[in-house]
């Protein structure tokens, strides 16, 4: 009995009905006539009401419902969940589906609602966004049914509880990867890179056919030979590609729900899947106080999931990054020159000096790529019109943190440091397109 108490709801519409007969009856203090019709009204609405309560528990399975999850979750991007209903009943149901969905999303108002056919069974979608990674406890499963009289409800509960752990962007992944195979690159940011000059790697000698550069000609072999022998030349592969992602505080501030660090995280993937593609040697590392995190470059079947496994657990406390041990440690660990591509943020120019020296030191060794960040937080700020002083100084303030961001880009060049500076949410395209550049100019 407890139990059928604990699942039984009284619906608006029976409070409805009963309001209205109880003015009957409030009718009949001043209308005896009434007074019959008053009853009449009582007992038939309690007996629909006895009548819709049979219906919904007579059968005891009712409504089925279970949820279907992904292995794991995406973050930063929107996840399918998927629910599967089937209706016992022999007749149409109204259900609200409940999902106790994780601490996390902060939802507490979360419900859908649709109809069922008599045993029909129907998948219901919804999305979710993940922002930060770790592990989503999903709870419970809460369906509510109605008849088509719909004066109570029933409730069904599943215990339907699951982890999901929530990995950095894998859908973003695979959507670059499929996009490096088709033809619109352009719709997508990504630009063809025209290459200029020639690559280092040496294949072989060949003979010489009309067409070939003349300026390939290898006169020693041909003069040996009595024939035009022309050198032959591949494109470079196997070169290391290191993302190195900076997880002090600079890194903490949030756009879009989503923080700078974990987009740093969403690109490296990317990134490192695109290295492996081209032949390259892809790893990564991570620093703020120490060098921590570290995937050595190789181009191993096994490297991608290495390296998500290894952005999956990447902590930080946030504190302030120690530039001097990342050159030190970058000196002892890499012997052989590298793209560094240098996930972190300047706010100002000052804030760069402080570090510059030990970014010219790496960058005597290695070709470092600076990669930081626009506030279009501040962008959107420009954008509107200012109409009182208060606005006139804030729109002000930003021109000034927006012109030395400009000013921090051109110190790097200046230093012949390569930069990247770009909004949060189009972080990858830009890195992609600054790996192409360097792969189509040959200046690795």
């Amino acid at each position: 009995m407890k139990a059928f108490l604990k699942s039984l709801y009284i619906n608006t519409l029976f409070y409805v009905l009963f309001f209205s007969v109880t003015v009957v009856f409030v009718v009949s203090y001043f209308f005896e006539d009434v007074f019959g019709v008053a009853k009449l009204l009582f007992y038939i609405l309690c007996a629909l009401l006895l009548f819709d309560i049979i219906l919904l528990y007579r059968n005891k399975l009712g409504v089925q419902a279970a949820r279907k999850l992904p292995e794991k979750l995406s973050n930063g991007d929107h996840n399918k969940i998927e629910i599967v209903t089937i209706n016992r009943y022999r007749f149409n149901t109204k259900i609200k589906i409940i999902d106790e969905l994780p601490l996390q999303f902060q939802r507490r108002d979360f419900q859908i609602q649709s109809s069922l056919k008599p045993n029909q069974e129907k998948k219901i979608t919804y999305t979710v966004r993940p922002v930060a990674r770790g592990e989503y406890h999903f709870g419970n499963l809460n369906i509510f049914i109605s008849s088509p009289l719909g004066l109570v409800t029933r409730k069904r509960q599943f215990s339907n509880e699951a982890m999901v752990p929530n990995y950095p962007s894998f859908l973003q992944l695979k959507k670059y990867d499929l996009i490096a195979f088709s033809n619109k690159l352009k719709l997508y940011g990504l630009k063809k890179i025209r290459k200029i000059g020639h690559t280092l790697e040496f294949e072989q000698i060949k003979d010489y056919v009309p067409g070939d550069d003349v300026r390939d000609i290898n006169w020693k072999a041909t003069a040996k030979r009595n024939q035009l022998m022309i050198n032959q030349y591949q494109d470079e592969k196997s070169q290391p590609i290191y993302s190195v992602i900076d997880t002090g505080r600079v890194m903490k501030m949030p756009f879009y729900e989503l923080s700078l660090l974990d987009y740093a995280i969403n690109a490296t993937l990317v990134i490192s899947n695109i290295a492996i593609k081209k032949q390259d040697k892809a790893g990564m590392f991570t620093f703020s106080r120490k060098v921590e995190n570290r995937v050595v470059a190789q181009r191993r079947k096994s490297q991608m999931n290495l390296v998500l496994e290894t952005l999956y657990n990447i902590n930080t406390d946030f504190a302030e990054s120690d530039f001097a041990r990342l050159y030190i440690d970058t000196k002892r660990m890499i012997t052989h020159r590298s793209l560094l591509l240098l996930y972190t943020n300047f706010e100002t120019l000052d804030g760069l000096h402080r570090q510059l020296p030990y970014l010219q030191a790496i960058a005597k060794t290695h070709l470092l790529v600076v990669i930081f960040f626009e506030n279009t937080e501040l962008t959107a700020l420009l954008d509107k019109e200012a109409k009182t002083t208060r606005q006139i100084f804030e729109k002000t303030i930003a021109e000034k943190f927006m012109y030395e961001k400009k000013m921090i880009v051109n110190e790097l060049n200046k230093h012949g440091i390569h930069s990247i500076l770009t909004a949060p949410e189009n972080l990858t395209v830009n890195t992609i397109n600054k790996y192409l550049e360097i792969k189509a100019r040959g200046i690795l």
